[in-house]
């Protein structure tokens, strides 16, 4: 069985994780608008803009790809959760309301110093 980090040691690492994504997606052109967005229904690790679009970013990280490894783990539970937290942060943001929308996934393996990046544009649709 796996060993399981510590909560802290888990939110560390995903914050190591979500910063190469971050500096993986604004290497891309992508700019940071907010980060770990976080409403009762759920978070948004990254909300980027992308030109005009609004794009809400789920970072995911395994170690391995065993199990499906990352991107296989935005499940259907999670993608609804994703869209809940996105319309509430579309909602405390009008202004961007009526901006064009998409979720991506970045799935991260590996270890930091040399991690495998897997950037899903469009990953899946909000309805």
């Amino acid at each position: 069985m796996a060993r399981r980090l510590p909560d802290g040691d888990r939110h560390a690492t995903g914050a190591d994780f979500e910063a190469i994504a971050r500096a993986h997606l604004e290497a891309a052109g992508l700019r940071l608008f907010a980060a770990n967005a976080r409403y009762r229904v759920g978070e948004i690790d990254l909300v980027m803009r992308d030109g005009e679009a609004v794009v809400f970013v789920e970072v995911r990280y395994r170690r391995s790809a065993g199990f499906g490894g990352s991107a296989a783990s935005v499940n259907t539970a999670k993608q609804r959760k994703l869209v809940l937290a996105a319309q509430a942060f579309l909602a405390g943001h009008p202004a961007l309301a009526r901006a064009p929308c998409r979720f991506d996934v970045v799935a991260v393996e590996g270890d930091a110093q040399a991690p495998r990046i897997e950037w899903i544009k469009h990953a899946f649709e909000a309805g």
